[in-house]
């Protein structure tokens, strides 16, 4: 198919989407969907059709749980293009992804939702419109209360957009790091556990994160026993977690030294682990022997080796 036929198709389909019947509407949604997968050239073409794009928005708040689903998805594939993202990413789409990620009329729009906020969010210019706009609020109050199929892509969106510093500490003000520590205390999956994780150590790159984590109660050994689970994603973000308290105070170094089995863990860590968990276990064994050193000389060790 040519590009002027694929534009006609195109074209031919936005009009049925908006005013066919709701079969026919439906029908050209998915071919849409179906075309936009294909290729960033069908993307920019249909982009480039006068007002496909608030048409698909408008569709995104139709009744219709499959209408709405559909126009999300076409709207994630458009995201996809690095060109598009800049203006997509305009204040009425951001509060509009906003008010669906807290009030989702079903799993997967909240899931589609999340996962436009992501993309969008990987263009470090608009990071700071989404912060703006409180996309960072609405994220950890949904993360707050989800634990359906949306909860990864919500923790996803929240990690992308915390990498730029401001939203960080809008991030933190929000509450960010308690309803993160509590899915990592539930347990509920190790997928969510290991991401949360990962936005933690995100969080922890600045004061305010690393104030908000060393503020909460029994942080060491939560982390700990982090290092005990299976998956290796954890593993990795409470070993950052560590690090960066390590280098905060001697005291937490202490703490983590008197925790049951910490030496063995992190022993464990560095023999079986990934590239990136085992290094990160040597740095942590290492600090922990040189404070033990030091305590050493001033006559008391850190470490209560049991010999049996």
């Amino acid at each position: 198919m040519s590009a002027a036929q694929l534009r006609e198709t195109m074209t031919d389909c936005l009009s049925e989407a908006l005013s066919g019947s709701h079969e026919a509407r439906q029908k050209a949604l998915q071919m849409l969907d179906s075309i936009t997968k294909v290729s960033p050239q069908n993307r920019s073409l249909l982009a480039q059709i006068d007002d496909a794009i608030p048409a698909l928005l408008n569709l995104s708040k139709s009744s219709s749980a499959m209408i709405e689903t559909l126009s999300l998805s076409i709207l994630f594939n458009l995201s996809l293009n690095p060109d598009l993202k800049r203006s997509l990413a305009d204040t009425k789409t951001i509060f509009l992804l906003n008010s669906m990620i807290l009030l989702p009329s079903s799993p997967e729009s909240s899931r589609l939702a999340a996962s436009l906020v992501c993309s969008l969010a990987m263009l470090d210019k608009n990071k700071a419109k989404f912060g703006v706009a409180g996309t960072i609020q609405s994220l950890v109050k949904a993360v707050s209360w989800h634990r359906g199929p949306a909860a990864h892509h919500l923790l996803s969106s929240l990690a992308e957009l915390v990498q730029f510093h401001g939203n960080c500490t809008v991030a933190v003000r929000s509450g960010a790091v308690p309803v993160l520590i509590q899915i990592v205390e539930n347990n509920d999956g190790e997928d969510l556990a290991g991401t949360s994780l990962a936005v933690l150590g995100l969080l922890g790159r600045f004061d305010e994160g690393l104030n908000a984590l060393r503020k909460t109660e029994d942080i060491v050994s939560l982390m700990i026993n982090v290092l005990k689970r299976r998956c290796m994603l954890s593993k990795e973000g409470a070993a950052e977690i560590l690090l960066r308290l390590f280098d905060e105070s001697e005291d937490i170094i202490r703490d983590a030294s008197r925790a049951p089995d910490s030496l063995t863990a992190l022993a464990d860590l560095s023999v079986r682990g990934s590239a990136k968990a085992r290094e990160k276990a040597t740095l942590l064994m290492k600090k922990m022997i040189e404070a033990n050193v030091d305590s050493d000389v001033d006559g008391e060790s850190m470490f209560n080796f049991q010999w049996q």
